[in-house]
């Protein structure tokens, strides 16, 4: 993967954007909430930065001032923005129009708000380049489809026709990203772009971003949790928590030798997977911003923290005025900091559950087929479209107490996988047994007792939660459909399933809007445990989420895992959190698993070309490391018409020829140093794997 140049130098001229203390107030019926406070920066041409910190420290905020689209009840108390030298907010709403979508291009965070459900995607993004082009209808046509290619999308014309709701979350994120790059515009304001995008996605979207800042001189602000997307991609840092800046800087600065106790926690939260180093949380919560605590923000979740921090306003201290930026940090103990850094542990010093001895799996998968769009009789013969293959032929056993991470790019058939297996979709073919018993022979009873047993927790929290029922409500029915407890015992439990997930009991009364992502992952994680599930099926349960409360999830769902002695299905693109959350690894590659073993053998050559290949897609958090990134050749075939023979030739970096084309290959067991069982779907030999494989 191609690094961002740390330092680099810049024709003296007027500053693009120019944000000068700047303060965002929301009015709410609790009072006013200070969600920036005393903001300033400066953006040249071309430069880049990047925005981290927790939910809630107001990055989201920042990024819509920026824009001047607060909502209703958002105001800039005091302060600045001005854009090319013209203040934003005194621009006309025809000014700001013209503007927005096209010099100014903003990637929202979350695709299912952000795009029309009742408009195609290709409909939307045609929509913003006729409105700022002044290209045909046929020209539009053809930068959709260019568009949605550049961004990975393999079937382009297929999913230009889909309505928002038929795409998966990865793809709504890519379609979004699409629309924003459709004017080649000045500014680009990225807001988590790259949450719901697998690691191959991810890589490829942030070279396009580092190619449009490169070769347009795009300004970009790109606003992530992950921290290491920041290393890869910006300049300078920029880290918020509670409505002001902690720390500033050039990425070098603010990574290699991070002053503030807070940039140190977030860092030693990133999971790594180049090294043996784990994931630490940062202790504490972030205050509530309706009433701002004298001296500093952190104070209480800060190891150095004193009787002097909490008694008047901490200013921002210069560490470096002669670096490659002015590196600055808002902490007057940033010397102790810096002597005695917080650091992740090594997983020496952090133990995993035990998986079961006994020989028969929780549960078995044999060649597991779903398609979607079958096609009818008449279809078949009137030569229609053939089905979707979303999971073809997949063998899969989960043992007992043990975690089994499924990855892979979106669209590869996991979420559908493990949707089947505890029987929310129905499987097109294929047998499934549970226990030792047949998922296709289970009736009443034995019916409510497995889906007791085999609980699922969905991808984002905000839409399996129900919006208009409060959380106590919905644990309460989770409870009393899932177990024969009676009205006293089960009012227990719902307190008792709160507090498992770390929540108080006044989280009952509130209703899903009024809490956080993490706070709603902990619901969903609580609603799946209400009947103690022996089987659940974890998707994407961290991917949103920011770094810190990622660290707590997983800390969450280990110790759940040894208290219910539950096995899992971890669903995840991200191989740093896999790494660090699994016991054994199956990758998954257009509907078929390709390669599956331990994590140790998993993780460690010989691999699959398509493992190789995800591994090397996963940023590294540190600015001056150079990783070379496996560029696959081509799109990701369509589902609806895979390839013969091996389903990854056409991309396979070690393609051989005709076996490859016809011939697909079989799950085969592969030698390890250790013994573990490790198969792999490919045609090379063990040797021939691992020719050239070092990372």
């Amino acid at each position: 993967m191609s690094k961002r140049n740390h330092s680099v130098v810049r024709d003296e001229e007027e500053s693009l954007i120019e944000v000068e203390s700047l303060t965002v107030t929301y009015d709410t019926p609790d009072g006013d909430v200070h969600a920036l406070r005393d903001i300033s920066l400066s953006l040249d041409r071309g430069e880049t930065l990047g925005i981290a910190g927790e939910s809630g420290s107001g990055k989201s905020t920042l990024a819509l001032a920026l824009l001047d689209y607060l909502d209703e009840n958002g105001r800039i108390t005091s302060g600045s923005i001005r854009y090319d030298g013209r203040r934003i907010h005194d621009l006309s709403a025809d000014e700001l129009r013209a503007l927005r979508g096209n010099r100014l291009a903003h990637v929202p965070q979350d695709p299912n708000t952000a795009l029309n459900p009742a408009l195609r995607v290709g409909e939307q993004i045609t929509e913003t380049i006729r409105e700022h082009t002044d290209k045909t209808t046929r020209a539009a046509q053809e930068r959709l489809y260019e568009l949605l290619e550049t961004v990975q999308i393999g079937d382009a014309a297929y999913t230009a026709d889909q309505y928002p709701h038929e795409l998966s979350g990865g793809m709504q994120q890519r379609v979004l990203i699409a629309m924003a790059l459709s004017c080649d515009p000045d500014l680009l304001i990225l807001d988590e772009p790259t949450t719901g995008l697998d690691v191959t996605t991810q890589a490829t979207v942030l070279d396009l971003v580092r190619d449009l800042n490169e070769s347009f001189n795009t300004t970009i602000v790109l606003i992530t949790h992950d921290l290491s997307v920041i290393a890869n991609t910006c300049e300078r840092a920029m880290i918020l928590y509670a409505g002001e800046v902690m720390e500033t800087g050039s990425v070098s600065q603010v990574f290699n030798s991070p002053t503030h106790p807070y940039t140190q926690g977030l860092l030693a939260a990133v999971p790594r997977i180049r090294d043996e180093r784990t994931m630490n949380s940062v202790p504490g919560r972030t205050p509530a911003l309706a009433e701002i605590p004298e001296g500093c923000v952190f104070a209480d979740r800060c190891a150095f923290s004193t009787a002097d921090c909490r008694t008047a306003p901490i200013d921002m201290t210069a560490v470096d005025a002669d670096g490659e930026a002015p590196h600055r940090t808002r902490c007057c103990h940033w010397e102790d900091a810096v002597s005695d850094p917080i650091e992740p542990e090594t997983v020496s010093e952090r133990t995993r559950g035990e998986t079961s001895s006994d020989e028969s799996p929780l549960l078995n998968a044999s060649n597991v087929t779903k398609y979607f769009d079958t096609p009818t009789f008449l279809d078949r013969i009137s030569g229609g479209n053939p089905p979707v293959k979303a999971v073809d032929g997949v063998d899969l056993s989960v043992q007992r107490g043990e975690t089994l991470a499924l990855v892979g790019e979106s669209g590869c058939g996991k979420s559908t996988l493990g949707a089947c297996l505890v029987d929310v979709l129905e499987r097109t073919s294929g047998e499934i047994t549970f226990n030792g018993d047949r998922l296709a022979d289970l009736r009443g009873s034995a019916r409510d007792e497995f889906r007791s047993n085999a609980q699922i927790v969905f991808q984002n929290p905000h839409s399996s939660l129900n919006p208009r029922k409060r959380i106590g409500d919905q644990l309460h029915r989770a409870v009393t459909t899932l177990t024969d407890l009676d009205r006293t015992a089960r009012r227990d439990r719902v307190e008792e399933l709160l507090d498992h997930v770390g929540l108080d009991s006044t989280h009952a009364a509130r209703y899903p809007h009024e809490l956080s992502g993490g706070e709603k992952q902990r619901v969903a994680i609580a609603r799946a445990f209400a009947g103690n599930p022996a089987f659940v099926v974890l998707d994407e349960p961290v991917s949103a989420l920011d770094v810190s409360v990622q660290a707590n999830i997983l800390d969450l769902l280990d110790r759940l895992r040894e208290e219910y002695d539950t096995s899992y299905l971890f669903i995840s693109h991200d191989l740093r959190v896999v790494k660090h959350s699994s016991d054994r690894v199956a990758v998954m590659y257009l509907g078929q698993i390709v390669e599956v073993g331990s994590r140790e053998s998993v993780f460690n050559p010989p691999y699959h070309p398509y493992t190789r290949a995800l591994l090397s897609a996963n940023p590294d958090l540190d600015p001056e490391t150079d990783a070379e990134r496996i560029q696959l050749d081509g799109d990701v075939p369509s589902a609806r018409d895979p390839p013969t023979g091996c389903p990854f030739h056409t991309r396979c970096p070690q393609y051989i020829g005709e076996k490859c084309d016809r011939q697909e290959p079989e799950l085969t067991p592969v030698e390890t140093a250790d013994g573990d069982t490790h198969h792999i779907a490919c045609h090379l030999s063990a040797d021939e794997l691992e020719d050239g494989l070092e990372l």
